[in-house]
């Protein structure tokens, strides 16, 4: 794989729309050790409070921001199809932004950095599915395959909407998809509910208008979902196309709260809570 085609993954021991990336671990390779690296770019400010443990220090989660900032100049690449389980999608997409220029791929990489230095400081061992916005993927099957090489207790993939009308954010968790999903679809739906519940008194964002119902929504047609074999949950953190949430994601502060948010959902459901 040439440097935009291969997956990061970084483990932190202190403690998503989908493609293939710019990392240092060959996607097709088994996970590297955890290691202990410098700080993730964008991370609050480490003389704010952090948020509570996600239960026993150790646990492994795996954070996927969606998308990546270079999948417009590959498009043979994000649109070559892959396998979802019980069908095919394409690899990825270039995801969404705001009518300002903010792009959904510089968002989610910023959201899952504030999210994985504020799990990292908590005790979690974090892997992310790519740490720059400079490549292009992983694939959707990938991203999930990277989870399931983890041995993850959970996984968030991390994204904002594009609707044309409406605003608010929701939860997607995975339809139970006969030969796939059955494992991980009740764990999944309870994330779901701990995420939405946390992400809503974080950070004040209403369910969604357009899309899902009460902020949720269960889907079987992602490879993201379909191919976890980890309990995982996408979240749409608003849309990138109302001028309300725009204002709000392209917001750092907002941005920190969101982090500070998914980790308390996350907690909650480590934790048993």
């Amino acid at each position: 794989m040439n440097r935009n085609g291969a997956l990061l993954a970084v483990a932190i021991v202190l403690t998503s729309c989908t493609g293939t990336q710019r990392t240092a671990t060959r996607a097709s390779g088994a996970l590297p050790a955890p290691s202990r690296p410098p700080a993730l770019p964008a991370a609050a400010p480490a003389s704010q409070p952090a948020a509570p443990a996600p239960g026993p220090p150790g646990h492994v989660i795996v954070i996927d921001p969606g998308h990546n900032g270079q999948n417009w100049s590959h498009p043979g690449d994000i649109n070559r199809l892959v396998d979802i389980g019980n069908g095919t999608k394409a690899c990825d997409t270039t995801g969404t932004a705001t009518r300002d220029g903010y792009t959904e791929a510089a968002h989610d990489l910023d959201v899952a950095s504030r999210l994985a230095a504020v799990l990292t400081r908590a005790g979690a061992l974090v892997v992310l599915t790519r740490s720059d916005n400079d490549g292009w993927g992983p694939c959707v099957d990938e991203r999930a395959a990277i989870g399931n090489r983890a041995h993850a207790d959970v996984a968030i993939s991390i994204h904002a909407d594009g609707s044309p009308a409406g605003r608010g954010f929701h939860v997607i968790y995975p339809a139970v998809v006969a030969g796939l999903t059955e494992a991980i679809a009740a764990p999944s739906e309870r994330l779901a509910l701990d995420v939405r519940g946390a992400y809503a008194r974080g950070t004040g964002m209403p369910y969604a208008t357009y899309a899902g119902h009460a902020g949720l929504a269960q889907r079987g047609d992602l490879g993201g979902l379909n191919r976890s074999r980890v309990p995982k949950v996408f979240i749409e953190t608003g849309n990138m196309l109302d001028p309300t949430d725009a204002a709000l994601l392209e917001d750092p502060s907002f941005r920190d709260r969101a982090a500070r948010a998914l980790a308390e959902g996350l907690e909650a459901f480590l934790s048993g809570h």
